[in-house]
């Protein structure tokens, strides 16, 4: 479902068009009213950074080596070319009419390519994905059906066999998340410093270092407010970047007709090659400045998720790519008469003297919005690289109960603020801040090719010569800038690199020790042989109560269950073996979020829970988990006991036993109450009262008691809605009532969340890189980060940790 359906308060059917299919002009002009709200929409939240641009590519381009000295005005001419060409090409023929056809059910950005690739292929590292997910309805693109050619077949059995190609993928998906991520720590130093130098035009008393105190105290001010939640001041957002971009473009035209209009001349790619010819070398190097141009591209793609392809398409065309591209007309139009101006303002010495302070105003607004729908998109990313076990547990919280895709991370919040503020006090310059822009920029744009490409070949199936030619169009052009990019290392262009591979190499340990201890659960999981040796007694004591214990195995017993029951002499009533499994899809459905089974017989009383989410969905507080759980289970237990009836009568009509172990089924909550033979109400406060006595004077309900001991201390538990079950008396399968009935008990008697606090070793055989990557870079992030517990909003009157130690 996209966040845009959410966030509009619009139907799938409003935003697709879907009702607009039936030639009713009702429902077209319905359809293009949606659209065009949504377009309006985007303009403040995807365009914010693209649209600020013009404050300092022109000034990037010409301080670059010396580029200067050719200033005249078919230099000036060629570098608009350049600039027009590059807006052309990247953003309006690649973004907007190729890449943003590759949604993934709705989203967009560097995770959504690569989710595409792991269910079409087997790409991913991770082994917990089951054939189960593949029933999801999200889960294949629609009329999917792989057509295999020679060339693919070999292509797909190169990347799936060989565990490099597949780790070299991975690591260039993570590369391409980092790079996003430096985005959000060098966009709101750029924006603001630029908007603010422009002070410095008409107050030279103004010093560099009152600039850069002044926008500190403004990036602290824009972190400060990030708990709010965007949806607080959203209203805000498209309106001061349409009013900017109306006004970049009006002085655009006004510098046009001032100034030298044979500037429309410069639309000819001619003046382009002319430019190089002159410039040689030093024109290579400027295209670091053009590239800044591009900032915010991604931005289409990666809040895809937010709105639609047709309206981000619509916005585009109809506003923001006219607009910028009159403004650096405009701009052209006045540097090549002006050849003695202060480069360093540029865009600011063009405004007319009377205007000027109502467009730094609105270019100070501007900035801010820029800065903060980046900030807004690494916090997605960040959750979506923690979804797919690539980035340690952080906090994430939900801003708006309307719209679904606005989150906040406070520990990434600071973060992000402490870097700000360090690269703003460090580097000072803009231009030194734009050369590390740029690197960001470049390289970003061309992981999204490269993943485009294999997306073009495996989803979309057209031929290994179609991927070729995007590759090269797109590919060779990004890679030219890349390069001048890469030449401006020694002067700020090091720092995305080095916070990229700090980012890189946080995310890589993170995921290899998640996906080492997966592996160790899997190869040392329980046999059920061995459960069935120990009876329906488990060996051990059997105490009233449900006992939910948390495991990253979809299926087989986890070894902290053998581990718990060797140490501890009993076990609950009703064992529920919960997996949280989170699969390659952005969102999935609630009626398609739990499995249900059985492990062991009937009489074993154990169940296992498979509850998957996407990579866009967050793990909110559920206060009604235990009751849903209750009933999903007798749910199941119906649903097994119908399928039992159908399959167990012969033709002869004898019954036949059926083998019942193992069963997995997806199990949407009841909507009626009455199928899964159970009545549910809520106690009264005087019946709820009695009820706690009754149970705490009885010594075999201690954890009941306790709960109810410490309901005062544990807000949380006790905002848990309470309601007591029966059993219904409609029954006549004897079976199914006696496992309700002890079910309903053990869930009167109380809950126990047991969870493994597993630890992770290299053995002493390992290599060097390996022990430090397990026993120091992943224990130290393990130790910082935040507790499974926390994350899944367990009762801590009710959480059982148990200690383990792996040696992997």
């Amino acid at each position: 479902m996209p966040v845009a359906d959410c966030e509009s308060g619009l139907s799938p059917a409003d935003v697709t068009g879907a009702g607009a299919a039936n030639g009713n002009p009702g429902h077209w002009r319905s359809y293009y009213r949606h659209v065009l709200l949504l377009a309006y929409q985007s303009c403040g939240v995807v365009y914010g950074d693209l649209s600020t641009s013009p404050l300092y590519v022109y000034k990037s381009t010409f301080i670059i080596g010396s580029l200067r000295r050719f200033q005249d005005e078919e230099i000036v001419f060629g570098v608009f070319s350049l600039v027009f060409w590059t807006l052309t090409l990247i953003p309006l023929l690649k973004y907007v009419f190729i890449v943003l056809a590759a949604d993934d059910n709705g989203e967009g950005g560097t995770f959504a390519l690569y989710s595409l690739l792991v269910r079409h292929a087997k790409f991913s590292l991770m082994p917990n994905q089951e054939a189960a997910d593949e029933e999801l309805t999200s889960y294949y693109r629609p009329g999917y059906a792989p057509q295999e050619t020679p060339i693919l077949t070999a292509l797909r059995r190169f990347l799936e066999n060989h565990r490099k190609s597949r780790t070299f993928l991975l690591v260039t998906v993570l590369f391409g998340a980092s790079l996003v991520i430096g985005d959000g720590v060098l966009t709101p130093p750029m924006s603001v410093l630029s908007s603010f130098s422009g002070l410095q035009v008409h107050s030279t008393a103004l010093t560099s270092g009152e600039v850069e105190i002044l926008s500190c105290t403004v990036l602290v001010c824009l972190f400060m407010v990030q708990h709010w939640g965007t949806h607080r001041v959203a209203f805000l957002f498209a309106p001061v970047v349409i009013v900017w971009l109306l006004l970049l473009g009006a002085l655009g035209v006004y510098n046009i007709v001032v100034w030298n209009p044979r500037v429309l001349r410069a639309l000819s790619p001619y003046y382009l090659v002319r430019f190089f010819q002159h410039t040689g070398k030093d024109g290579w190097i400027s295209l670091g400045g053009i590239l800044l141009s591009m900032t915010g591209t991604e931005a289409m793609y990666a809040d895809l998720g937010h709105f639609t392809a047709a309206s981000i398409r619509v916005a585009f065309v109809g506003l923001i790519y006219p607009c910028l591209v009159l403004q650096y007309m405009g701009q052209a139009a006045f540097l090549s008469k002006s050849p003695h101006c202060d480069i360093h303002f540029v865009f600011f010495e063009s405004i007319p003297t009377g205007i000027f302070w109502p467009v730094l105003v609105i270019a100070t607004l501007a900035a801010i919005v820029g800065s903060q729908a980046v900030i807004s998109a690494t916090f997605s990313i960040v959750r979506q690289c923690t979804a797919l076990g690539c980035f340690p547990r952080v906090k994430i919280v939900h801003t708006s109960r309307r719209i679904h895709g606005q989150i906040y991370s406070p520990e990434i919040n600071w973060i992000l603020m402490l870097l700000c503020i360090a690269v703003t006090m460090g580097l000072r310059d803009t231009t030194l801040i734009g050369n590390a822009y740029g690197m960001a920029c470049a390289g970003v744009m061309l992981v999204t090719t490269l993943l485009m490409a294999l997306v073009i070949v495996f989803v979309w199936q057209y031929s290994c010569l179609v991927a070729a030619l995007f590759l090269v169009a797109f590919g060779v052009v990004e890679a030219v800038y890349l390069s001048a990019a890469l030449m401006k290392v020694p002067q700020g262009g090091w720092l995305p690199l080095v916070l990229s591979l700090v980012f890189v190499a946080v995310m890589y340990v993170w995921h290899y020790g998640t996906r080492r201890k997966h592996q160790f659960d899997v190869q040392n999981k329980v046999s059920l042989r061995w459960i069935h040796a120990l009876g329906p007694s488990l060996g051990i004591v059997r105490v009233p109560g449900i006992g939910i214990i948390y495991s990253e195995l979809a299926t087989g017993v986890p070894a902290i269950f053998s581990h718990f029951v060797t140490n501890l002499p009993a076990f609950h009533q009703v064992l529920v073996f919960i997996c949280v499994k989170a699969v390659p899809v952005p969102h999935v459905r609630d009626e398609e979020r739990h499995l249900v089974g059985r492990i062991g017989p009937r009489e074993f009383r154990m169940y296992r829970c498979v509850v998957r989410h996407g990579y866009k969905d967050v793990l909110a507080e559920d206060t009604d988990f235990e009751n849903d759980l209750v009933l999903r289970i007798a749910e199941f237990v119906q649903m097994e006991a119908d399928f039992d009836q159908r399959c167990s009568i012969s033709d002869d009509g004898v019954v036949a036993s059926v083998e019942v172990e193992g069963r997995m089924a997806v199990v949407p909550r009841p909507s009626d109450l009455a199928r899964t033979g159970l009545l549910m109400r809520e106690p009264g406060e005087e019946e709820s009262v009695v009820a706690r006595a009754a149970a705490a004077a009885k010594p075999e309900s201690l954890i009941n008691s306790m709960h109810t001991m410490h309901e005062a201390e544990s807000p949380g538990f006790a905002s848990r809605r309470r309601v007591r079950f029966e059993v219904a008396n409609e029954h006549t399968d004897r079976r199914v009532k006696e496992e309700l009935s002890a079910l309903v008990e053990a869930k009167h008697a109380g809950v126990a969340y047991i969870m493994g606090h597993s630890y992770i070793k290299a053995r002493k055989s390992s290599s060097v890189f390996k022990k430090f990557a397990v026993n120091v870079a992943y224990a130290f992030l393990r130790k910082n980060c935040r507790g499974p517990g926390l994350v899944l909003n367990i009762p801590h009157i009710s959480l059982i940790e148990v200690g383990m130690i792996y040696y992997v």
